[in-house]
């Protein structure tokens, strides 16, 4: 019944429509003749006026087109009710399947649960909204992030630096960092020095450190209470910094002004930071010299490698050392003194004559070089690898020389590639001289995207293009980038500084370029009690030192009015200046036991001027005030 009139309702107004045409053609003909019919009988409209044989044929052939049209609709129009009648059927039908098996795959129901769901088969009936819709996932993540108003793509210290700058300069901004790293931002430095000095065993599990001044610190910038959670960011009323941990940035679209995460979300962004850093390189002897050689090899950069190289320092027998830079130095003297209580034996070789060859003068390298073997460590010095292979148990290391080494571990402290694999994608230029992607003395490599620290190469107003793989790099190059980013526009111009510690009794700053193969002078004086990095950071009150000078300038430096002895090239350097020269102008600086003098070397080396006489730019530093 319910179909017959639902095609009523849709053949009567066909039907109506045809006889209201018929009738408007009967009376244009009567028109048309002179004549006007008397009247139009409803039930005989059909048949026209008199004497219209050929109407009446027209008239019945519209009328019987109408009736067909009109019946092959309804025909379609059933036809289509009943197909979408059959698979709404077989929808629910599904659906209740669906329940059903949800229902079934629940954990068994105590006895008294089943036997009340029995004795009420009727309640069920009269609810069945309750188990038609499944029960949410008890897995189901919190959505992250669709967009971000500044997106920091890498965890390390300028994507911190810089999200501090935004939020100085914006105090409502929303800032998202992500990381491939499972944990919050931190500071590098300490993985290779204080950590290994500390008398706390579960210092793996704290991170926790004793500065030389004393004090105790974390690694970590701020802890988990600084950041908003990820899924709150969009939502949170004043803004915030949220990190995004375990996850990389595989793909960047520049145009479209988003990225790709490797488990395939997209992030877009009205404003990026690229602060990628680098990774750890390795020898290619190693990398190809098989497994059993790679799990006994670290390659030294994150707080894994750290804690697997501690563990691994308490249980060998014997640890080689590649590398006879900072990183390679520094991880030599502290295990080196470990050695001289747990008997580890602890091996260090580079290619260079001497510890940090390539920045200090040979004579203070050859120094270094006695200092470190004091530390209880065993120097190869003018060493090449030329093969690596496990046998016996044993790592054994070949030299081009003929010289063969046998230990149990490796690490390999040879430097730092830049992280540039988003260049491809987003068309980023990069440095084919300093590696990096390449960008303006802003920091700037589009007009919406940014880089900083490691991964950056760029133009140094006093000294050219440049890529600095430093901390105070980082920190300062990080804070411009996010200043950039709200509007500032300032050009980079700061003199990035760096130092290192062999232990807390020697330890050297160093700013500009510092190149063992340019002419350098030093002026050396007797070094005193407070002439160590352990006295420095307790006048200071900082362990992290560029985290204090970066803020100062060199206004009114003035030098002692007392002639300045030169000491050159003696056995002993207590403390010193150590010059470096390109064309008969300062280009580089280093400060031997000397501290808290930065800036002053800062400003000689942006004021670019020729010195005819650099014992009386040393007074400047106060070496002999003593």
């Amino acid at each position: 019944m319910l179909t017959c009139r639902a095609v009523w309702k849709k053949l009567a107004p066909l039907a109506r429509a045809s006889s209201t045409v018929c009738r408007q053609n009967v009376r244009r003909a009567g028109w048309n003749n002179a004549r006007t019919p008397l009247c139009v009988p409803v039930a005989h409209m059909s048949t026209g006026p008199v004497g219209g044989g050929s109407d009446n044929l027209k008239y019945a052939l519209l009328v019987g087109a109408s009736f067909v049209g009109g019946l092959t609709y309804a025909v379609i129009t059933l036809k289509g009710d009943q197909k979408r009648h059959v698979e709404r059927m077989a929808e629910i039908s599904s659906r209740k399947q669906k329940s059903a098996s949800q229902i079934q795959t629940e954990p068994a129901a105590p006895l008294e649960t089943k036997l009340e769901a029995a004795a009420a088969p009727d309640a069920e009936a009269a609810a069945p909204s309750e188990t038609a819709e499944p029960p949410p996932a008890a897995d189901s993540k919190p959505s992250l992030p669709s967009h971000a108003p500044y997106l920091l793509i890498g965890g390390g210290t300028a994507s911190f630096a810089a999200a501090r700058s935004i939020r100085a300069r914006d105090p409502d901004a929303k800032v998202l960092i992500v990381t491939d790293e499972p944990d919050l931002p931190y500071m590098r430095p300490p993985l290779s020095k204080e950590l290994w000095f500390s008398d706390d065993p579960s210092v793996t599990e704290t991170l926790r450190f004793k500065q030389w001044n004393g004090k105790e610190r974390s690694i970590y910038f701020q802890p988990p209470s600084f950041y908003v959670d990820a899924e709150e960011l969009s939502g949170a009323e004043n803004g915030g910094v949220a990190v995004l941990t375990g996850r990389k940035v595989v793909h960047m679209d520049v145009r479209g002004n988003k990225v790709k995460l490797d488990d395939d979300m997209e992030i877009s962004y009205d404003k990026c930071l690229i602060a990628t850093g680098g990774v750890p390189r390795n020898l290619q002897v190693i990398e190809r010299a098989g497994e059993e050689v790679m799990k006994r090899t670290t390659v030294f950069r994150k707080i894994d490698d750290f804690k697997s190289l501690d563990k691994v320092s308490r249980n060998a027998q014997s640890i080689t050392i590649i590398g006879g830079g900072f990183l390679g130095s520094e991880l030599a003297c502290a295990l080196g003194r470990r050695s001289t209580e747990s008997g580890l034996e602890v091996i260090q070789m580079f290619p260079e004559k001497g510890n940090m060859g390539k920045v200090l003068p040979e004579y203070l390298s050859n120094w270094t070089t006695e200092k470190v073997k004091k530390e209880g460590v065993k120097v190869i010095r003018e060493a090449v690898v030329k093969s690596v292979s496990y046998k016996d148990d044993k790592l054994e290391i070949k030299l081009k020389d003929g010289r063969v080494v046998r230990t149990d571990h490796i690490v390999a402290a040879v430097g730092l590639e830049p992280n540039v694999d988003l260049a491809k994608s987003a068309g980023l230029e990069v440095d084919s001289d300093f590696g990096g992607y390449r960008v303006n003395a802003e920091l700037q490599a589009r007009s919406n995207i940014w880089v900083a620290g490691d991964a950056a190469c760029f133009y140094d107003i006093r000294l050219g293009r440049r890529r600095v793989e430093h901390h105070d790099h980082a920190v300062v190059s990080g804070r411009l980038a996010g200043e950039n980013m709200t509007g500032a526009n300032k050009p980079y111009w700061h003199q990035s500084m760096f130092w290192s510690d062999l232990g807390p009794d020697v330890g050297y700053e160093a700013i500009g370029i510092v190149d063992s193969s340019l002419p350098t002078v030093g002026v050396f004086a007797k070094a005193t009690a407070k002439d160590t990095p352990k006295a420095a950071t307790e006048e200071s009150g900082t362990g992290i030192r560029s985290e204090s000078e970066t803020e100062d300038t060199a206004s009114s430096a003035v030098a002692p009015a007392a002639p300045a002895p030169v000491v050159s090239h003696r056995d002993e350097y207590g403390k010193g200046v150590i010059f470096y020269l390109r064309e008969k102008v300062v280009v580089g600086i280093i400060l031997w036991n000397v501290f808290n003098r930065m800036p002053i070397a800062r400003k000689i080396i942006k004021d670019g001027e020729e010195h005819v006489d650099l014992n009386e730019v040393a007074k400047l530093f106060n070496i002999h005030e003593d």
